[in-house]
């Protein structure tokens, strides 16, 4: 009988539960749920933004359009006899049009890049090439700006870390930058990255005699990529050494004093002991930024427009210039298929549960 009433009770209990997570589960719904679903079944039609233009259903085409890729090999061009022509100015063989061999039916596919392999020449090709490039650049961006905010991060961190005078100061300092908004942050950067000697990099490179004083930061594609993640990098490492300076002040002091009774030098100490103990926190900024830098949107907008697209402005392009809503929410479907096998890859590898207390 006892036993009875306590099963009613525990019933009792876990029905009040549920009651009470309602709201929860709701307002989920509500905001996040329900959004992303109707991304999702946008992505399947030929939806226009801001149109009366009935919708209709276009299954997979605008992920084939999004993703479709090919690489075909370019032939040489040969002489009369047979022989590859070699290209006078530059002494190498001289190959056919990449568009003459890229498929036209069903669809047309253009170039994306050209490279060479094991002596021939191929080319990928894309049916929608803008998107391809925009996919590899927020790619090598993310991957750069990430790699170099950890390492800067993480010296800036045991720097501010240490016992010195004025280290409240210095830690205040530290966090300008990333106290800037973005939009002013790029925009500065903008005017210093002027391609003439109005621009401060140019006049400094100028005055110490490593350029004409013209480097094109932001219209030369070489460049173009390199400035944004110099950009980033001087913005969000502040914030990567907040969050690993937060994880060095749970370390003990006590087991560095014992390491150093026991003849331990600082690198030893840093490997051994920091590094370890820093995996939590560590796996924490890198899942944040990463997937802060996948979705970077206003400092590719703001300084580069329509030069060179992340995937993310790439997806506001086609949605606001374009109107073209299901490919775009096509395209929002993808980031979001980006951003999540970065996090798996992440907790992973670096072995963090979600269920971890």
């Amino acid at each position: 009988m006892a036993q009875g009433g306590a099963s009613d009770l525990a019933k009792r209990e876990q029905r009040l539960a549920y009651w009470l997570l309602a709201p929860t589960f709701i307002v989920l719904l509500l905001i996040a749920i329900y959004p992303l679903m109707s991304v999702v079944y946008n992505s399947f039609t030929n939806a226009v933004f801001a149109s009366t233009t009935p919708t209709e259903f276009v299954g997979f085409q605008n992920y084939r359009t999004l993703l479709s890729v090919t690489v075909k090999s370019i032939p040489p061009k040969r002489d009369e006899a047979g022989n590859p022509i070699i290209d006078e100015r530059t002494g190498e063989v001289a190959y056919e049009s990449a568009v003459s061999v890229l498929p036209r039916e069903p669809q047309r596919f253009r170039q994306v890049t050209q490279f060479s392999l094991f002596g021939n020449r191929y080319v990928l090709g894309a049916t929608d090439p803008d998107f391809i490039r925009s996919v590899w650049d927020t790619v090598v961006f993310t991957v750069a700006t990430v790699f170099l905010e950890l390492v800067l991060g993480m010296i800036v961190a045991l720097i501010v870390n240490a016992n010195f005078k004025g280290r409240g100061l210095m830690r205040a300092i530290i966090l300008v930058p990333w106290a800037v908004p973005t939009a002013v942050s790029s925009q500065m950067w903008a005017y210093m990255l002027q391609p003439n000697r109005t621009g401060f990099f140019n006049t400094v490179f100028w005055y110490l005699g490593l350029g004409s004083g013209e480097i094109p930061f932001l219209s030369d594609p070489t460049w173009q990529l390199p400035s944004m993640i110099m950009i980033d990098v001087w913005k969000t490492t502040p914030f990567m050494a907040l969050l690993l300076l937060a994880g060095l002040q749970l370390i003990p002091s006590d087991i560095y004093e014992a390491a150093n009774v026991d003849g331990a030098g600082p690198l030893r100490q840093f490997f051994q002991m920091t590094l370890p103990m820093l995996r939590g926190t560590i796996a924490v900024a890198l899942v944040f930024r990463t997937l802060d830098a996948l979705r970077v949107f206003d400092l590719f907008q703001i300084v580069l427009g329509q030069a060179r697209y992340s995937m993310a402005s790439y997806t506001y392009y086609q949605l606001i210039q374009n109107r073209q809503m299901g490919y775009s929410s096509a395209s929002s479907v993808v980031i979001f298929l980006v951003l999540s096998i970065f996090a798996i890859i992440y907790m992973r590898s670096l072995g963090v549960r979600s269920d971890e207390r």
